[in-house]
C-alpha cells in the first residue's frame, strides 16, 4: 500500500495541478494521503515536522535567491533594459525569427541573473507583443519562455547563477563552472533542438491560416509605451554582465582565499564555506548588479518603490509553489516505501554512478515537480554515495555536477511544475493548449542532450 500510496499520490498531483488547482493545496493534502495510505505514521506530525520543516527549510534557503531575481528582473524591465536587449536582438535577427528572439531574450537575462521562475514577468509583454506582431500562434509562447529560461541556462551553460547550477556544488566539491565543454554542447543541443521544433511548428500552424488568435489581456501584458525612452543596448546589457563577471570573479578569486572558520559554530549554521560560498556569490552579484540598473536607468522609472515592491510581491509566488512540491517531495522521501524506490534507483546502472545520478535526480525532480526540490532530495540522501562511487571509479566530480544539473531539468517540468504553472498563468494559456510544446522543449530535448554528455562523459 505504501507504494501505491506514493504513485497514486504522484498521478492525483500532475492530474489535478493540470486541471488547474494550486499546488499550494495540493501538495500537502496529497503528500499527506500517501502518509495514510502507509499506515500506522502520524500524519499532523508528519504534516508540521516534515512537510513544513522542509518547506520553511527551502524558503529559509533560498528566498534572497528568489527575491533577488524578481527585483532584478522587474527594474531590468520598468527601466527599458530588458526591452532594450529583447528589440535590440530583434533588430538583429528580424522580425520573422520572432521565436528565435523571446528565447535569446530570455537566455540573456536568465544566463545574467534573473530568476527563471520569474523571468516571464520581464519578459513575456515583450514577447507577447513580438508573436502578435508575427502572427505567431500565442498557444506556441509558453514554450519559447520555457525554453529560454527552464533549461540551457538552468542546467547547462558553465557560470550559469541558477539555483540548480549551485546545489551541487558542496557534494562534489565543485563549482558554477563546472564541466564548461560538455555543458556548453548541451546548451547548445537545447537551444539548436527546441528552436527548430517551434519553428516547425509555427510554420505547420501558418500553412494552416492559423494566426495569433484571439486571448483576453492578462495582468501581466502591461508594458512600457512604444515611445518609451529606451537604453542603448550597451548599457541595457551591462547589468547582464556584471552578475556572470561578479560571480565568477567571487567564486574563483574572493571566496577562496577566505578564512571563514566562525561558519563551524553553532550560531551560524556549522557549515562551511564550500557548503554557502555558491549562494553568497549569486546574492553578492544580484545585488551589486541591480544596484547597476538602477543607476544607469533611474531617470527611467515611473516609480523606482513601486517597482522593488512589486518585483518582491513577484516572487511570493514563485518560492511557495516550489518550496510547497520541496515539502512533498521531503514527506514521499520519509516513508518506509520510499526506500523500495531508492535502492531501485541505485540499482539500475550498478557499474555506472553517472547513469544512476541521472535517473535518481529525474526521477526525485518528476516526484516533487522541482528541479532544486528534486536535486536537493537526491543529493542529501544519495549524494554521499554516489560521489564515492564516482571516485572509486575515477569519474570526474565535475562530470557529476554537470549530470546532476542537466537530470534535474528533465521530468522537473512535468505538468504540476510550479514554473509551468506560473508561466501558463502568466500567459493566461492552458496545460490543454500549451503543454505538449513545452514537454518537448523542456522536457523531450534536454533529455537528449543528458544522454550525450553521459555518453561521452563516461567515454573521454
Amino acid at each position: 500500500m505504501g507504494l501505491l500510496g506514493i504513485f497514486l499520490s504522484l498521478i492525483l498531483l500532475m492530474y489535478l495541478a493540470y486541471r488547474g488547482i494550486t499546488v499550494l493545496v495540493l501538495a500537502p493534502l496529497l503528500s499527506l494521503m500517501a502518509v495514510m495510505m502507509s499506515g500506522g505514521l502520524p500524519v499532523l506530525a508528519t504534516y508540521t515536522q516534515v512537510f513544513m520543516q522542509s518547506l520553511g527549510g527551502y524558503v529559509i534557503t533560498y528566498f534572497p535567491l528568489f527575491m533577488l531575481g524578481a527585483i532584478f528582473g522587474k527594474v531590468m524591465a520598468d527601466g527599458g533594459a530588458a526591452r532594450s536587449i529583447a528589440e535590440w536582438i530583434v533588430d538583429r535577427l528580424g522580425a520573422g525569427r520572432a521565436i528565435l528572439a523571446v528565447v535569446l531574450s530570455c537566455g540573456v537575462l536568465t544566463y545574467g541573473g534573473v530568476s527563471l521562475f520569474v523571468v516571464a514577468f520581464a519578459v513575456y509583454p515583450i514577447a507577447n507583443a513580438l508573436f502578435r506582431r508575427a502572427d505567431i500562434p500565442k498557444r506556441l509562447l509558453p514554450a519559447a519562455i520555457a525554453l529560454g529560461s527552464f533549461t540551457f541556462t538552468m542546467t547547462a551553460f558553465p557560470g550559469t547563477p541558477a539555483i540548480q547550477n549551485a546545489i551541487p556544488m558542496p557534494f562534489f566539491g565543485t563549482n558554477v563552472f563546472a564541466a564548461p565543454l560538455l555543458g556548453s554542447l548541451a546548451g547548445i543541443i537545447m537551444l539548436a533542438g527546441g528552436t527548430l521544433w517551434l519553428s516547425r511548428r509555427a510554420a505547420a500552424a501558418a500553412t494552416r491560416g492559423e494566426g495569433y488568435g484571439q486571448h483576453e489581456a492578462t495582468s501581466a501584458d502591461a508594458s512600457l509605451p512604444d515611445d518609451a525612452d529606451l537604453p542603448p543596448f550597451a548599457l541595457a546589457i551591462l547589468p547582464v554582465l556584471s552578475v556572470i563577471v561578479i560571480n565568477a570573479v567571487l567564486t574563483w578569486l574572493v571566496f577562496p582565499t577566505m578564512t571563514a572558520g566562525y561558519l563551524a559554530l553553532p550560531e551560524y549554521g556549522e557549515t562551511e564555506l564550500a557548503a554557502v560560498a555558491g549562494i553568497w556569490a549569486i546574492i553578492v552579484s544580484l545585488v551589486l548588479s541591480i544596484l547597476l540598473a538602477i543607476a544607469l536607468n533611474l531617470r527611467r522609472f515611473g516609480s523606482l518603490r513601486e517597482s522593488v515592491n512589486a518585483g518582491t510581491m513577484g516572487s511570493l509566488l514563485p518560492i511557495f509553489n516550489t518550496a510547497s512540491e520541496v515539502g512533498y517531495g521531503a514527506v514521499i522521501a520519509s516513508l518506509p516505501a520510499f526506500a523500495l524506490i531508492r535502492d531501485v534507483v541505485l540499482g539500475l546502472f550498478p557499474g555506472n554512478p553517472v547513469a544512476s545520478l541521472a535517473v535518481a535526480v529525474n526521477v526525485l525532480a518528476g516526484i516533487t515537480g522541482s528541479a532544486s526540490g528534486g536535486m536537493s532530495i537526491a543529493l542529501n540522501t544519495l549524494g554521499e554515495q554516489f560521489a564515492a562511487m564516482g571516485q572509486a571509479q575515477g569519474i570526474s566530480m565535475e562530470l557529476m555536477h554537470r549530470v546532476t544539473a542537466l537530470s534535474s531539468g528533465g521530468f522537473d517540468a512535468l505538468p504540476h511544475n510550479g514554473a509551468v504553472i506560473t508561466l501558463l498563468a502568466i500567459t493566461g494559456l492552458t496545460h490543454k493548449k500549451s503543454y505538449a510544446d513545452i514537454f518537448v522543449v523542456a522536457v523531450a530535448i534536454p533529455l537528449v542532450s543528458l544522454v550525450t554528455v553521459i555518453v561521452l562523459g563516461t567515454i573521454f
